[in-house]
């Protein structure tokens, strides 16, 4: 995104919006290199900064348009909001100084609940409720239904997850398909039955393998309401670590095999099981056509809280919403669990007797100790009363008079027998609850949307003055406890490497998307046969669903058994195979210059990916280019929708080099050591790094040979607390002075390092000033106490420990032109922090990279912390699944553990002066604990079982690579009253680091000599998207684009907008040329491109 570089700000201004350039900091003295570079680099980009200036001011006239005329929307609305979409005033506009372009909060509407509130107030006690252990003691008066009988709607499901104890295929094999068999032969029975299924990659891998005469029955089903689709995505997803990026993936690829193999479009979201709930998920669900939706996993001082004030049903709102547009109905369920005991009503021990699965002899029991007994016409009546009860107590907690009692649990109705006995025996309960007027009760079986639609009916008709019964509430449900101080924090963190391999698959399935589309119009467009768009294809879809299948929330998450952990990971790193095989030859396509000389190439990758990754649990490596005298070629891809400037790195067979762009220019070159162990310099191979400037989503070629007529410089080392094995090429220099400063410096920063290697100051050159910001490892125990961490829970034994070695870490500092850095090597983590010579996004931040290796720890989670003078209190930020951020506090009421929170892509901390920043290219556990402090838990290892039901620790560890930004910035022209709001946002030269960070350039060599001549670039693009537009997923201001002038190679023949998941498009949806995007949204359409 280095088209604006440092060079574009936001100002905040009260009445006004105005942009600001401002110029970079210092150089290097003495350094003329640098400044020539600097001036060849902003005359190559003068031109393109005045274009984007250009659209800057285009946008803001836009802006003001949309604010002045109200909202002109063409996308029309997939939804039954609480309210219509209100832009803000003008004045209402205010742009943080280095934020995004958001309103700020200054609209009329706000939410009833801010969940921030809930998290002060409440006092995170734990008394015994009595029967409802978590909760307290209901009461009621039997005259209370006699205006209004109980409706009560009983929801048969199954809970079957895609790999927990069991892979996927061996569930499926073992139980799921016979769940779907006899549901077709048991609803057909009685009309009055119902059931209802959530996860799509089962019911996908059910329909491939049954007759047509059974499809027909379930579509039969389907049709006369017996069978409801609930949610309709690929799994029920995790919500703490995964991306939205994947979120809404795997939501598409549900509703899509929906759409094309039974008809349907899922109503309504169901989600008993996630760990924790993302308003993230919710916005989602909105976006692709949902009105209600349920939660389950909320922490139970939470639930016990909403059960008292009645607002366990609500319209969930984004704390962004200035309106109500987000607004969905969600009811949270009031329980422990989502099991049968725990459903009915607030007494388990009862409920269970009315779960028919655990009569005498079966493969359940209660743990309670009664047992349920067979209804009879002896016991029918006192067994009605007992269960109406429970029925009464529960209703007491909302306010309707309409009832939801789920029936079901983890892979149930797997038996025919299970479906006789419960549906049996509740059919005799029903006929004789509703033959008994002074019962005042009608209950039925029913889907969850036969219960929203009763309860939309009821607020209908109790509400006042059109003002709905049920409240308005914003924020997030993390961290969840189920019990005790049993946090669910361990999660956010467990099995890390898989979390890296995630956004790795993430990365790459959408740089192939891309690229994939944009070769397919060129083979149709030159009729070539032999690029196989089919296989690909497949390849795309197959990428999907294992991507898809790893967001369910025991994948991702960390929290299945070893072998189905090898499952996943398997599956995702076949698609990733696949993955580089469409991107190579996706991208030869589009840079041959005779698109026809493509039919004589092998059906073989033609380009292959420059990282190679072995197998499924190991880091990749790069290859070795062999050099000599004939060139070879390097192919970078850019994936992001903005032109960049960044540094690309390769390992190649000898250290004279030159690399020559597409025009014949020679690029500066630095020639770094590739070190085969912590202190060997390879004999064979070196590594070059150079800058590359690709166009957005853009391909660029460039000619690498040997050559002694090079502009290549050789990288300089100095060695702290050892010696290396050089290969007499570079110059190594053992530190003399063991107290010597270790500094290394860039245009922007200079950081200071200890005798260890780690940062402990951060100058901004900009102004000089000095800022103590240290890094420092630590460890976590485990409690002594009989519950103890596992994969789910976080339970330490105290704060955590420094991170203590008997002697000082080798430590390696590198000086080039390109980069410079510093690397240190303890025991159990090989630290990497790097300043990088790049005018632009990515020379700002600091690179940190970490490879964690714990494998020979007993009970023990390693920490990074960074520490400084920010006066943060007790405050911080993370974000929610790389969507939106959401605000903090750091409670000294609640143990540590539950302070730990979910990071995705970042964290930061600020007081009026700064702002501090943490990205990640990965997901894990970040907290403050501490003012001016951020902490993130890097990898755990843990020796048994947390007693959730997965049967084990975490003992498989990986060597694990987690990559991070730090970030500091400056605030100015602070609104202190921003500090009280519950939204944030992160800067804009945040967004786009992390930008960068989660889609780097893939660059790509030749397997073999091409005959024919290739294009110099592929670029699409005419020009780079505003900087807050992401595309794919459009994160934006209000501002138009001319979708005409978007794509210069190809032709926009249609585009209609449509929810998120391609499932409903407006009634007037008419093919438009120009498309109006609002802030925070995220916006589909399907387009055509010839």
């Amino acid at each position: 995104m280095n088209k604006i570089d440092d060079n574009t700000a936001v100002e905040k201004s009260k009445k006004k919006l105005r942009w600001r350039i401002t110029r970079g900091g210092g150089l290097f003295q003495g350094q003329l290199s640098m400044l020539q570079e600097k001036i060849d680099h902003l005359e190559r980009l003068l031109a393109e900064n005045n274009e984007i200036i250009s659209n800057i001011r285009d946008s803001v006239i836009n802006l003001s348009e949309s604010v002045e005329e109200g909202p002109k929307s063409s996308q029309g609305d997939f939804s039954q909001g609480a309210g219509p979409h209100l832009l803000p005033s003008q004045s209402s506009l205010q742009a943080h100084p280095a934020d995004c372009l958001f309103a700020s909060r200054s609209g009329s509407q706000h939410p009833d609940v801010q969940m921030l509130d809930v998290y002060s107030l409440v006092p995170f006690d734990n008394p015994d409720g009595g029967v409802w252990k978590q909760g307290f003691d209901i009461t009621y008066q039997e005259d209370e239904w006699d205006a209004e009988p109980l409706q009560v709607f009983v929801v048969p499901h199954s809970h079957n997850d895609p790999g927990w104890l069991k892979t996927f295929n061996d569930y499926f094999r073992d139980k799921t398909q016979y769940i779907f068999n006899n549901m077709v032969l048991k609803l057909k029975e009685d009309s009055s039955r119902k059931f209802m299924w959530s996860e799509i990659s089962y019911f996908s891998k059910w329909w491939d393998i049954i007759d047509t005469q059974k499809k027909d029955a379930v579509k039969s089903l389907l049709e006369n309401g017996q069978f409801e689709i609930v949610t309709g995505g690929w799994v029920m997803p995790d919500e703490a670590t995964s991306h939205y990026f994947a979120l809404i993936d795997q939501l598409i690829e549900g509703h899509q095999w929906l759409e094309k193999h039974v008809g349907v479009k899922p109503r309504s979201g169901w989600a008993i099981d996630p760990f924790g709930h993302s308003p993230t998920m919710a916005y989602l669900l909105k976006r692709a056509g949902f009105s209600h939706m349920l939660i389950q996993r909320i922490h139970y001082v939470v639930k016990r809280h909403f059960a008292r004030q009645k607002t366990l049903e609500f319209y969930w709102r984004q704390n962004w919403d200035l309106g109500s547009v987000t607004d969905i109905f969600c009811h949270m369920m009031p329980f422990y669990s989502y099991d049968i005991p725990h459903t009915c009503g607030p007494d388990p021990k009862i409920c269970c007797q009315f779960d028919f699965t655990r009569l005498p002899g079966g493969r359940f029991a209660c743990p309670w100790g009664i047992a349920p007994e067979p209804i009879t016409l002896a016991n029918v009546q006192s067994r009605a009363r007992m269960l109406l009860d429970q029925y009464r107590k529960k209703s007491k907690l909302y306010r309707t008079k309409v009832l939801l009692v789920p029936l079901g649990d983890d892979f149930r109705f797997c038996e025919y027998t299970e479906w006789d006995v419960q549906f049996k025996n509740y059919g005799q309960l029903f006929k004789f609850m509703n033959s008994q007027p002074q019962f005042k009760v009608k209950i039925q079986f029913g889907t969850l949307s036969d219960y929203f639609d009763a309860l939309d009916k009821a607020d209908t008709t109790e509400s006042k003055n059109g003002q709905s019964l049920f409240p308005v509430v914003s924020g997030d449900f993390f961290t969840y406890a189920d019990r005790d101080d049993h946090y669910w924090s361990g999660y956010f963190t467990s099995r890390p490497f898989y979390k890296w391999l995630d956004r790795v698959m993430e990365s790459h399935l959408r740089a192939a998307e891309i690229l994939y589309h944009f070769a397919l119009k060129q083979a149709q467009k030159y009729k070539i046969k032999k690029f196989l768009s089919s296989p690909h294809y497949t390849s795309l879809t197959e990428a999907r669903r294992n991507l898809g299948l790893f967001q369910h929330h025991d994948a991702i998450t960390g929290t299945a058994k070893d072998w189905v952990v090898v499952d996943y990971g398997t599956r995702l790193f076949h698609s990733l195979m696949l993955l580089e095989k469409v991107i190579g030859n996706s991208a030869f396509l589009l840079i041959l210059k005779d698109k026809h000389t493509y039919e004589s190439y092998s059906s073989d990758t033609f380009l292959e990916m420059e990282l190679k990754q072995k197998s499924q649990d190991s880091l990749p490596r790069k290859n070795i280019i062999k050099l000599s005298a004939e060139p070879r070629h390097l192919v970078v891809y850019n994936p992001l929708e903005h032109g960049r400037s960044t540094m690309v790195s390769i390992h190649v067979s000898s250290p004279t080099v030159q690399v020559l762009s597409a025009s014949g220019e020679t690029l500066e070159v630095q020639v770094s050591a590739v070190w085969d162990a912590e202190r060997t310099v390879s004999q064979t191979a070196y590594e070059i790094s150079f800058v590359v400037h690709i166009p957005p989503l853009g391909l660029k070629v460039y000619k690498i040979l040997e050559s002694g007529n090079s502009n290549s410089h050789l990288a300089e080392y100095t060695l702290y607390n050892g010696e290396a094995k050089d290969n007499g090429i570079f110059s190594m220099k053992n530190a003399v002075d063991a107290k010597e400063a270790i500094t290394i410096e860039n245009s922007f920063l200079t950081l200071w390092f200890d005798q260890s290697g780690l940062m402990k100051k951060m100058v901004t050159k900009e102004d000089g000033k000095h800022h103590d910001i240290t890094l420092q490892f630590s460890w976590y125990g485990t409690t002594n106490k009989r519950d103890k961490s596992g994969a789910y829970l976080f339970l330490p034994d105290g704060s955590a420990k420094p991170y203590v070695y008997e002697k000082p870490p080798f430590v390696t500092v590198t000086r080039g032109r390109m980069y410079s850095e510093v690397s240190c090597f303890f025991d159990h983590v090989t630290h990497r922090v790097r300043l990088y010579h790049i005018q632009g996004i990515e020379g700002q931040s600091v690179e940190v990279s970490n490879i964690v290796d714990i494998r020979n720890s007993f009970n023990r989670e390693i920490a990074m912390r960074i520490s400084s003078e920010i006066n943060s209190q007790n405050k911080f930020y993370t974000d929610l699944n790389g969507y939106q951020i959401q605000p903090r506090m750091t409670m000294s009421k609640l143990p540590l553990q539950a302070n730990v929170y979910p990071m995705t892509t970042m964290a930061y901390i600020q007081d009026t002066k700064h702002r501090l920043t943490l990205l990640s290219a990965q997901s894990l556990g970040v907290s403050s604990l501490s003012s001016g402090q951020i902490e993130v838990i890097m990898d755990r290892r843990l020796m048994q079982d947390d007693n959730r039901g997965l049967g084990q620790g975490v003992r498989d560890n990986k060597i694990t690579a987690n990559l991070f930004r730090i970030l500091l910035e400056r605030r100015t022209d602070i609104n202190l009253e921003e500090e009280k709001n519950p939204v944030s946002y992160p800067s804009l030269l945040s967004h786009l680091t992390s930008s960068f960070l989660n889609h780097p350039v893939f660059p790509m060599t030749e397997k073999f000599s091409p005959t024919s001549k290739l294009l110099g670039e592929f670029a699409p693009l005419a020009s780079s998207l505003p900087c807050d537009i992401h595309l794919v997923n459009l994160r934006t201001i209000q501002a138009k684009m001319p979708v005409q002038k978007l794509f210069s190679k190809f032709t926009v023949e249609s585009l209609t907008p449509s929810s998120i998941s391609l499932m409903h498009s407006p009634a007037d949806a008419q093919n438009i040329s120009e498309i109006n995007l609002s802030p925070m949204e995220i916006s589909t359409f399907r387009i055509r491109l010839r």
